[in-house]
């Protein structure tokens, strides 16, 4: 019975996601994961302490409890317990789509602690409803997918060139050469180190990189780490640091918003990860993705913490390394955990100078949007609007992209959710597709001038003519050796048999000669390629 029950056991495939790497790899590359988004998971806490006008030292507590909060949220997301968890490689983070939602309550007059407590409220309302949220995973084909991959890419490529350019535009040397240039020479270590035969320094091409970049701006005077051994070395986020939570009706509706959001984003990556990863992703496993993310939301506040979200920046590092094993994430999920609890490797990985997590992140980001691009490449055009599908939804993904302020005049819950291109996109993707796909009432066979072009087909006679070898090339076919094959139309073509069955032809040039004359039916002109 032992043995039967083993045999079984071993008749289940792996999943390519439950891969188990060495404890040093894990390590190594879950390092590399928490690199990857380190300057957007602390740039939330920047931006709400300065706005809630919060002193240094409790911005810092802000940091190290989204740090440490979002590597519990990692943990709990890629390892995964019985309903909670995707068991996928997917870093978890603070939000960015709460942030202008965030803001407003503060200059509401609000305060921390009512955001705090619109965060705790909205994350349990959200906990409530991922189950039904997670059933549109069947209004998510390839061609939704697809365009919501591709926009993921696409939106955060203007992070990288901001990243790039010093992160910071109020500074003086923002956009400089000197800080593009880093990001070029990062760029250039991620390219070669890439493109060396060893697959292990390919895959760790992006922390070598990263590494490589920070020890340049270094020696160049770039980069400042003589303030790392300042402060605190070993730093317990206190609970309730700021007091205890307030609750606001306002405060708590448009922040349910922004869940809703989050949780979109969220099924997003989910759908991203495990189309890169190539595994089964359905509405229970996007159920438990969504539960731990707003498990991990509801408890954020009580840690001086913010929404939690998976980053679409990693998504990018899976496609790129190739490394699916969610036990890498859960290993940088480790990693993230203890830069909460030691502020002083924290400010060492604050030191990397910005342009050179830019320079990477040209990679990342555009990795994911030919991974977007990818999918897309298997959406059946034919006889059907999928095309007009991807158009006017990755239009809608460009649009806060390239005009951020256009919905500035919408009313203020439109705006929130309008205003991140992914959920713009994956929102019209889901309707457009509902619309063309699914209500097929007043569809017809050809449907508009976006429709793809009639399939092409060969008659099977026609295809008995060719032999291996026989190609197109320049316009002209030829065959195995490079000699050209003339091209006849049919009346031609029965008289050249004629003739080469009494023996008036032997090669090919005498065909073509033939029928570049008037010889035979057609006139010149008309035998040949051009026929």
């Amino acid at each position: 019975m032992k043995a039967l029950k083993a045999k079984n056991k071993k008749a289940v495939p792996q999943r390519p996601e439950d891969e188990r790497l060495p404890l040093g790899r894990s390590f190594t590359y879950g390092l590399q994961h928490v690199l990857t988004m380190y300057g957007g998971i602390i740039a939330v806490p920047l931006i709400i302490g300065s706005a809630a006008g919060l002193g240094q030292d409790e911005i810092a507590l802000l940091i190290a409890s989204c740090l440490f909060i979002g590597g519990a949220a990692t943990i709990l997301q890629s390892y995964g317990v019985p309903f909670f968890g995707s068991q996928l490689p997917l870093v978890q983070g603070v939000s960015f789509a709460g942030v202008a939602t965030m803001i407003a309550i503060l200059e509401g007059g609000g305060g921390i602690q009512s955001v705090f407590g619109a965060v705790l409220v909205a994350s349990v309302i959200g906990l409530i409803i991922a189950p039904f949220f997670a059933r549109i995973i069947h209004f998510f084909p390839p061609v939704v997918t697809g365009i919501v991959i591709t926009t993921i890419g696409l939106t955060l490529l203007p992070v990288a060139a901001n990243w790039a350019m010093g992160g910071n535009p109020g500074a003086e040397n923002y956009g400089s050469l000197s800080n593009i240039g880093l990001a070029a020479v990062t760029l250039a270590l991620v390219l070669l180190l890439s493109k060396l035969g060893s697959s292990a320094i390919s895959r760790l091409s992006i922390l070598l990189a990263i590494v490589g970049g920070a020890v340049i701006a270094a020696v160049l005077g770039i980069a400042d780490f003589s303030g790392v051994l300042e402060g605190d070395i070993i730093a317990f986020p206190q609970p309730l640091a700021f007091g205890w939570p307030t609750f606001q009706a306002a405060a708590i509706i448009s922040m349910v918003i922004v869940v809703l959001v989050t949780m979109t984003e969220t099924t997003a990556d989910i759908l991203a990860v495990g189309e890169i990863a190539r595994t089964k992703v359905d509405s229970r496993r996007i159920a438990d993705g969504l539960r731990a993310d707003m498990l991990s939301s509801a408890i954020a506040p009580l840690f001086n913490s913010f929404t939690q979200t998976a980053f679409a920046q990693n998504v990018g590092l899976v496609a790129i390394t190739g490394v699916r094993s969610r036990f890498v994430v859960t290993a940088g999920g480790v990693i993230m955990l203890v830069l909460g609890l030691l502020p002083l490797l924290a400010r060492i990985v604050a030191a990397v100078p910005t342009p050179v997590l830019g320079g990477a992140g040209v990679v990342l980001f555009g990795t994911v949007a030919a991974s977007g691009i990818r999918t897309l490449a298997k959406v059946d055009y034919r006889d059907n609007m999928n095309l007009i599908i991807v158009a006017v939804s990755l239009g809608f993904g460009m649009i806060p992209v390239v005009s951020p302020t256009f919905y500035d005049e919408f009313p203020t819950w439109f705006g929130i959710i309008f205003h991140s291109g992914i959920s713009s996109a994956a929102i019209m993707a889901v309707l457009l597709n509902l619309l063309f796909n699914h209500l097929k009432a007043g569809n017809s066979s050809q449907q508009s001038v976006f429709a793809a072009s009639p399939p092409r087909m060969v008659r099977a006679e026609e295809l008995q003519a060719f032999r291996d070898g026989d190609h197109y090339d320049g316009g002209k076919l030829m065959d195995a050796h490079g000699t050209e094959i003339p091209v006849v139309n049919a009346a031609q073509y029965v008289l050249v048999q004629e003739k080469i069955q009494k023996g008036e032809i032997s090669d090919t040039d005498e065909i073509r000669r033939i029928c570049a004359s008037s010889e035979l039916p057609g006139g010149p002109g008309h035998g040949g390629r051009n026929a």
